[in-house]
């Protein structure tokens, strides 16, 4: 029998909290909605390095941060990893890439944009081998552009997602229909920049009425964990007046993307394809927009690391179910091999939850474990931390003064009371450091600096070395 499709649609940065069917009164995701209802939905899913390129490393090797070395963004995967391409094209999948990538750079060439936008065929795509349509990251909706197998700049005519979701139905049309098939459409939407001119007017005038006022945890910060000149001034005078104008644009482009998915679903009932394939709709981390001080993402408060992840098959998955297993972004490429009956390459790190996904219940991780390793793109030390989620607490330590962070996320879901010093908590904060410590001991993970990674595994930021691929340090 053939193995079924699979069809991966993930957004970049888009949190759960902003998704119609999470409770966001003001979202207008009806066929995100719609989807959720068809789908078994994994409501504790979980960003394991909650930033752009890191995710994507977890994703297709299925190890952690501190196994692949994609520590922050702006670095080259080793290509030496045997990840989820691979074990498809090894069963015969007929593969297509449409969208951001973001595992490709090299300081040399920083000046040459181009040169850090194409990536050439061969092993650095990482197992893709099929249709290619991708750059590596570009957020200039209305001036995108991408490239195939050559050097050559292809401009993306018209809004970005909406081209990339055009190409991904002419792809399915056009494929061969004898082999299954696994596609992945990464888009772009809604990472900033947040200007009016970078979404369709027709979405954001959906949201010109709409109030958005700052998170209730909202507190003057500084963004200096994004880049190291982004203190309390450029906070005061950048953050602080834009925020409400921030999120409009933010759903705006939601509203889009659902839009989208709306597009790829119905490609796929009119070809006849969606009783045949697993459809994974979910995004790489979430956005803070203020919260707790933050901007962004690499933080282990739940604007940042809690995002959608709804998996749809069916007459196999349970439609209309909810789980509250930890699913984290290690154990989503072990997991879907487990529904394709395919094997988990040795070295992988997260867990097989496909009989989660079945409605079948079974072993699950005790807790999610995450990694803060740095400042999203510069080897900056000081901003490192280790967390460990389970479906009632998060604990965290940082790095550099040994802080620690206890939040029930029942009693207290917009984390605002600290446990760690709590007598009455004493005991639990015992067992999550306990817990803590476990994972790190499992993986090797010895809480280095940013810029350990940068010296000792890196060469002009292409990672040459790593924990699961070589060994003695």
């Amino acid at each position: 029998m053939q193995h079924p499709n699979v069809v991966f649609v993930f957004a970049d940065q888009l949190r759960y909290q902003s998704c119609g069917y999470a409770g966001e009164g003001r979202a207008k995701t009806p066929n995100i909605d719609s989807f959720a209802r068809e789908s078994v939905n994994f409501r504790q899913c979980i960003s394991g390095s909650p930033m752009c390129a890191p995710y994507r490393a977890s994703l297709f090797t299925g190890k952690y941060s501190s196994s692949t070395g994609m520590v922050v963004n702006e670095l080259r995967m080793n290509p030496d990893h045997r990840s989820l391409a691979h074990v498809l094209q090894s069963a015969d999948y007929d593969t297509a890439y449409i969208g951001k990538w973001h595992l490709w750079a090299s300081e040399p060439a920083r000046h040459d944009r181009d040169a850090n936008q194409y990536v050439p065929p061969g092993p650095y795509r990482l197992g893709f081998d099929g249709f290619w349509r991708t750059n590596n990251f570009w957020h200039e909706y209305y001036r995108s552009f991408e490239f195939w197998d050559d050097p050559q700049r292809i401009p993306i005519a018209g809004y970005q997602p909406d081209a990339q979701t055009d190409t991904a139905l002419r792809w399915l049309e056009e494929r061969d229909p004898n082999r299954p098939f696994a596609l992945f459409v990464s888009y772009g939407t809604p990472h900033d920049p947040w200007n009016e001119d970078n979404v369709p007017r027709e979405f954001l005038d959906l949201f010109r009425d709409v109030a958005f006022p700052p998170p209730e945890t909202y507190a003057d910060g500084s963004a200096e964990s994004w880049a190291p000149h982004l203190d309390r001034q450029w906070w005061l005078k950048t953050v602080r007046p834009n925020l409400e104008r921030w999120q409009r644009i933010y759903h705006a482009m939601i509203a889009n993307l659902d839009g989208n998915l709306g597009r790829l679903l119905k490609g796929l009932d009119r070809l006849g394809l969606s009783q045949d394939s697993i459809v994974v709709f979910t995004s790489d981390h979430g956005e803070m927009f203020g919260a707790h001080g933050r901007i962004a993402k690499n933080i282990f408060y739940e604007e940042a690391i809690r995002v959608p992840f709804l998996l749809r098959w069916p007459n196999r998955a349970p439609s209309g179910t909810t789980t509250d297993v930890c699913l984290n972004t290690p154990d989503i490429m072990p997991t879907l091999l487990g529904l394709l009956d395919l094997p988990v390459p040795p070295g992988v790190e997260g867990s097989d939850l496909s009989h989660w996904v079945l409605g079948r219940p079974g072993p699950a991780p005790e807790e999610a474990f995450l990694q803060g390793m740095g400042a999203v793109v510069w080897w900056t030390d000081g901003f490192e931390w280790r967390a460990v989620r389970d479906g009632r607490y998060t604990y965290a330590r940082m790095r550099t003064d040994g802080g620690e962070y206890l939040f029930d996320l029942v009693r207290d879901p917009l984390q605002t009371t600290n446990l760690a010093g709590s007598a009455e908590h004493k005991s639990m904060l015992a067992h999550y450091r306990e817990a803590l410590a476990r994972r790190m001991a499992a993986l090797g993970d010895t809480f280095e600096c940013c810029t350990w990674y940068r010296d000792h595994w890196t060469w002009n930021r292409e990672i040459v070395r790593t924990a699961t691929l070589h060994s003695g340090g």
